[in-house]
């Protein structure tokens, strides 16, 4: 169940303005789409990975004309959803909300225990991409990211650092910092940013790494202190907080994204029929304010900043060498 706080912050208590999208029947009887829809979100709820698929099937729902509903399913960073999906019938009525993690970083992390290939599933578009927050709980004395780089030196293996899940990008973004900086900080997983944030509210867990949109309010409401985002330029939606790079660490850059993966064998004029809309609603000024207010960003893959199944399919590959080769080096595994 998605907090009052999660559905205010994703603006899903607001009645959003119904943009005219393209009826089922326009592709003749019986056509696609003539039923639910299920949209797989692999992590658990409150989350940026819900957020961004509640947004999307509210649009979706209204553009499709049929209902598309989000599916919570939850479990070793990503993959037991996401194998679910790649697993289910080829009929573009199970997609899944892809993530850095589950479509990239898993691949090399897990290894030969990965239960999917990515040959297993099909891009059809990105949603957004944001940046990822490095934050501490009010309690500690530190209000810059080199001043925690400091703390956390003169306590060796004394601070934890929370993330969502093993492998997600949170974690790999925690295994940058530590490698880039030297400190040993203690890697605590959650099973999903609700959970974490809590324990970082509460200061049982000091540091932490969240997708912004997920941490965004608490930092506005001083709940919890920014130090750094971690993509090249600052988020509008924080222009107070520094980059890494700002900050003095250029090493530790991550940009975590969320997209929409089908299994693999699915006819090709559905994946693009999914793909079109998925641009179109990327397009939507209000999604795109709506976006914006969470501190993300569109996908930016085409001329015109929007998305495609070509673009996305290689962006992912893209991401999955470059995420092979910081695993590598940071010799992170899943016990």
């Amino acid at each position: 169940m998605v907090t009052r706080r999660a559905a205010l912050a994703a603006g899903l208590l607001a009645a959003p303005t119904v943009l005219p999208g393209r009826p089922a029947s326009a592709q003749g009887g019986g056509a696609y789409p003539n039923r639910t829809i299920r949209l797989v979100v692999p992590f658990t709820p409150a989350g940026t990975t819900d957020i961004a698929a509640r947004i999307l099937a509210e649009r979706l729902t209204q553009r499709l004309g049929q209902q598309v509903v989000v599916e919570n399913r939850a479990g070793a960073g990503g993959n037991v959803g996401s194998d679910a999906v790649a697993k289910s019938d080829p009929d573009g009525y199970t997609l899944l909300m892809c993530t850095i993690s589950s479509g990239a970083i898993n691949y090399s992390l897990y290894g030969p225990r990965m239960p999917y290939k990515p040959e297993d599933l099909a891009s059809a578009g990105l949603m957004l991409k944001v940046p990822n927050a490095i934050f501490v709980t009010n309690g500690l004395p530190v209000r810059t990211l080199r001043e925690l780089v400091d703390h956390a030196k003169a306590r060796p293996g004394q601070l934890n650092i929370g993330s969502s899940g093993v492998g997600t990008s949170l974690h790999m973004t925690g295994e940058l910092l530590k490698n880039a900086t030297g400190i040993d900080m203690t890697h605590v997983p959650y099973r999903g940013s609700g959970p974490m944030l809590q324990e970082v509210i509460a200061g049982r867990v000091q540091v932490a790494v969240d997708n912004l949109p997920s941490v965004i309010g608490h930092i506005r409401d001083g709940r919890l202190r920014a130090l750094a985002v971690t993509t090249a330029e600052r988020s509008p939606a924080l222009p107070d907080v520094p980059t890494t790079a700002e900050a003095g660490f250029p090493g530790v850059e991550a940009t975590a994204w969320f997209g929409v993966q089908v299994p693999a064998r699915t006819p090709r004029p559905i994946v693009e029929r999914l793909g079109a809309e998925i641009d179109a609603v990327t397009k939507e000024p209000e999604t795109r304010a709506r976006v914006a207010e969470l501190g993300g960003m569109p996908p930016g893959l085409t001329p015109d900043g929007g998305t495609s199944p070509e673009t996305f399919e290689a962006f992912v590959r893209a991401e999955i060498a470059k995420w092979t080769e910081v695993v590598r080096r940071s010799g992170a595994t899943v016990e």
